[in-house]
């Protein structure tokens, strides 16, 4: 209801409290208001509608006349019938119980927030975890759609594990990481949160309970809790996850699996050190504790490359790898891969064929055409460079307006820093006024949520111009609610 597009004509000669009742009466009519459902307050049905409140009272005072709606103190205003029930001998359904009562879980009220804000084109969008529309190769996407190549088009439906040509041309560039896998072994999927998605359906029982860095991404995402999967956190340090009590946990907690992302790590940007990977591979082996490990963010790399990701040390099949474009190349394409031993790429393959037929195909052959052009390769030299110089600005930026109240580790690649803020300041309340001032955080307790001193610092979306202003008014702000 918070995305409410019309707006009543002020030079109408109908007044606006009428148009306003009769524009909410034909939702309740028309069932796209079901009984149940929450009217937002009268503030904020006067901003969505740009009109005084004093309008809005009156408007809802005739829907309440006419039976639709009721306020009640404590619980707000409902609809309470519709035309249909009013004449109808039985009620109509309780929309509003089957959707509490749905197996997936709601985003947390913050992410919520985060999402409706980031469809405001005129927000700076300082914690958004993908590349700036500036960034993206909108004009090399057309020639490449336009390559003459022996290959044609398909737009049908794909085999259960994907274009068996892209499945060939990832399994060539993944070569390049060290990581030996067949096109069997494969499974092109619409998106690393879908690969996520598939494990957790696909491989594990409710119940079960996930080891994972902390913060972690999957504290953003509910995907194993939805699931009914359990999250238990391990620390960090500046190598990656510490390893020494993994074992421990594991059969104290019975835990089915770890999920990790080892390269340039969000929301933190740590990048795992060689040492520390060998040693949880190592470890993960001995207690049998499968490996998920993510690197979507593992081709943007700065100055140096990383280390190998674990899949390319892995020998005995401990390690489900997810890979995916959507970092670096474009978000809109939705592609990713799954790469694991192939009964469980079969039985993975089997689920996504039952819930959604297949990745897009037409998206399956660009991808293709990118890998396997060398047009890819190209693209993120040039991406790199951007990206190095925004980070580089964006700590200049912190070393003069947030010395003295924020510590923070410069990355080697990715998307992100990790601010730490020093004042003691409520992050609930910086997220809130910045919002206001239409500036976009993400808070650390998206990614933990007992964390209430960080802030995720992405430079990969904002443009310039947005990463010096968001960043100095959010320090002018620090500053002035510290002296308070």
């Amino acid at each position: 209801m918070s995305e409410i597009e019309w707006k009543p004509q002020k030079a109408s000669s109908i007044p606006l409290h009428q148009q306003i009742s009769d524009y909410m009466k034909k939702k309740i009519m028309n069932g796209e208001w079901t009984i149940g459902t929450n009217i937002p307050p009268q503030r904020s049905l006067a901003k969505l509608f740009q009109v005084n409140r004093s309008t809005i009272v009156i408007a809802l005072e005739e829907l309440a006349a006419d039976g639709l709606i009721e306020s009640k103190v404590g619980s707000g205003t409902k609809v309470i019938n519709n035309t249909w029930s009013l004449l109808a001998s039985t009620p109509p359904p309780d929309w509003i119980s089957y959707v509490k009562s749905g197996i997936h879980k709601p985003n947390i009220t913050i992410i919520k927030e985060i999402n409706k804000a980031e469809t405001d084109p005129t927000m700076i969008r300082l914690g958004t975890g993908e590349l700036s529309p500036d960034l993206l190769p909108n004009d090399k996407m057309g020639k490449i759609l336009q390559l003459d190549n022996e290959q044609s088009l398909s737009l049908g439906y794909m085999e259960p594990k994907g274009s068996l040509s892209l499945r060939k041309t990832v399994s060539e560039y993944l070569q390049s990481k060290g990581i030996e896998a067949s096109p069997a072994s494969i499974l092109i999927v619409s998106g690393g949160l879908q690969a996520l998605q598939l494990i957790s359906i696909g491989l594990l029982r409710r119940g079960s309970t996930i080891l994972h860095e902390t913060p972690s991404y999957l504290n953003s995402v509910h995907v194993f809790q939805s699931a009914g999967m359990n999250l238990f956190g391990i620390p960090l340090d500046y190598d990656g996850i510490k390893c020494d009590s993994i074992g421990r946990i594991k059969r104290q907690h019975h835990a089915s699996l770890l999920y990790t992302i080892p390269t340039f790590h969000n929301p933190t940007g740590t990048l795992m050190s060689e040492r520390r990977r060998m040693a949880l591979i190592e470890v993960c082996q001995k207690e049998s504790l499968p490996i998920i490990e993510d690197d979507v963010y593992g081709d943007l790399w700065f100055e140096n490359p990383p280390p190998k990701p674990l899949k390319a040390n892995d020998k005995e099949g401990n390690v489900l790898y997810i890979g995916s474009v959507s970092k670096t190349l474009s978000p809109g394409l939705r592609i990713g891969w799954i790469v694991g031993p192939e009964p469980v790429i079969e039985r993975l393959a089997d689920i996504k064929m039952q819930t959604d037929y297949g990745s897009s195909s037409l998206s399956q052959y660009a991808v293709d055409k990118w890998l396997s052009s060398g047009l890819y390769e190209d693209f993120l030299k040039e991406i790199k460079v951007e990206l190095s110089f925004r980070r580089d600005l964006t700590i200049q930026i912190l070393e003069k307006y947030f010395s003295e109240i924020a510590t923070w580790s410069v990355p080697k690649g990715g998307f992100y820093i990790w601010l730490r803020l020093q004042s003691g300041v409520s992050i609930r309340k910086l997220f809130d006024v910045a919002l206001r001032e239409g500036i976009l955080l993400n808070p650390g307790n998206v990614y933990d949520k007992n964390d209430f001193e960080h802030l995720r610092i992405s430079y990969s979306y904002a443009s310039i111009e947005q990463l010096e202003k968001g960043l100095i008014y959010l320090s002018q702000f620090i500053k002035r609610y510290s002296m308070n």
